[in-house]
């Protein structure tokens, strides 16, 4: 039995993405605002992003972090993009590129066993994310897309935001971006930033573009460079409100930007609003850099308006996502487009 035979085993039932329009999330969730526990949380973190999006002066920031688009949750994502509902992404790299960018190639993500014989699925060349398969061939071929890209630049240090905007006009030539965030992102011009760009598929291909360079001129990613463009965002903004789903680089990344705003111009103002939706423990001093609450006391995260979640994402954000859609506050907020301010200069 040939190889190919034995994978198509394996990837046979593919991943369909949540779509919150099909279900209103506001009846469970004014009854989850009754009891308590999670559900009373949950409860007022939607109240919480629902003041985000009604807040016309309020810059929202989507933060992504854990196997979020392979679990089904990239619809979610694309639709905020496309009513208005985020004016920023920071992200992992995985979602990104190995989750998102994979699946605009055309390729899917499929659902499988944490029970799965992980000796065989490394032989049919099936990579595993605890219940869901990706095969390992078209990974390697989103990798080599991502090193042609950047072959296609002139050789310089770009912001990961930057590359990616490349990313979004390299589907959109090819019309291959139906339902992809980094597509519609690129066409709502909506900056997402991936602080640790290298840590995943894209890393594989910016290896691949810069060993093929050796030493001629070539493609970097200057994370500086990112955090510089989150900060003219945060200076430039009256409020600021994130919603993080997860927690990670992309968090901290989101709530430095209020201190790296402060040292830079003095005064400035910490995240007034925040959500998180996590499982992730404050008591090792882990949890991501900290509880909201304790963010407080780096300047980081305003009183009153913040909450903790603690839920499975896949669970909770699509609740949450569903509520402030069918809300409709997004109908009365207009296109940030902020890629545009960072293309301004300096």
């Amino acid at each position: 039995m040939s190889k190919e035979i034995s994978k198509k085993k394996f990837l046979k039932k593919t991943i369909k993405h949540i779509d919150i329009k099909e279900f209103n999330a506001i009846p469970i969730i004014t009854q989850f605002g009754k009891t308590a526990f999670q559900a009373k949380n949950l409860s007022r973190a939607c109240e919480i992003y629902e003041k985000m999006l009604k807040d016309r002066s309020c810059t929202v920031i989507l933060c992504l972090a854990g196997s979020l688009f392979s679990a089904g949750l990239k619809k979610i994502v694309y639709d905020m993009v496309e009513n208005n509902m985020v004016d920023i992404i920071i992200s992992t790299g995985a979602i990104i590129v190995d989750q998102d960018f994979f699946e605009a190639l055309g390729f899917k993500h499929y659902q499988g066993s944490p029970r799965s014989n992980d000796s065989e699925l490394f032989k049919m060349a099936v990579d595993r994310i605890y219940d869901t398969f990706i095969d390992e061939d078209d990974l390697r071929e989103c990798d080599l897309i991502v090193g042609e890209i950047a072959n296609g630049l002139s050789p310089k240090a770009y912001s990961s935001r930057e590359f990616i905007m490349f990313m979004g006009e390299f589907l959109d030539t090819r019309a291959r971006g139906e339902g992809s965030v980094v597509w519609a992102s690129f066409k709502k011009q909506v900056p997402i930033f991936v602080p640790a760009f290298s840590d995943s598929s894209a890393g594989f291909g910016l290896v691949s573009h810069q060993w093929e360079r050796k030493n001629a001129p070539k493609v970097t990613i200057d994370s500086v460079k990112d955090f510089l463009e989150l900060t003219k965002i945060k200076i430039a903004s009256k409020n600021t409100g994130l919603l993080i789903i997860g927690g990670g680089v992309p968090k901290n990344f989101a709530q430095d930007a209020t201190v790296s705003a402060d040292i830079i111009m003095g005064n400035a103002s910490m995240h007034k609003y925040a959500v998180q939706i996590t499982v992730a423990d404050e008591r090792d001093g882990g949890l991501s850099g900290s509880t909201l609450k304790e963010a407080h006391s780096w300047g980081k995260v305003d009183e009153g308006f913040e909450q903790m979640v603690y839920s499975e994402a896949t669970l909770a954000f699509p609740l949450l996502a569903s509520y402030a859609y069918h809300k409709g506050s997004w109908k009365r907020r207009t296109e940030r487009r902020l890629n545009h301010l960072l293309e301004e200069g300096p």
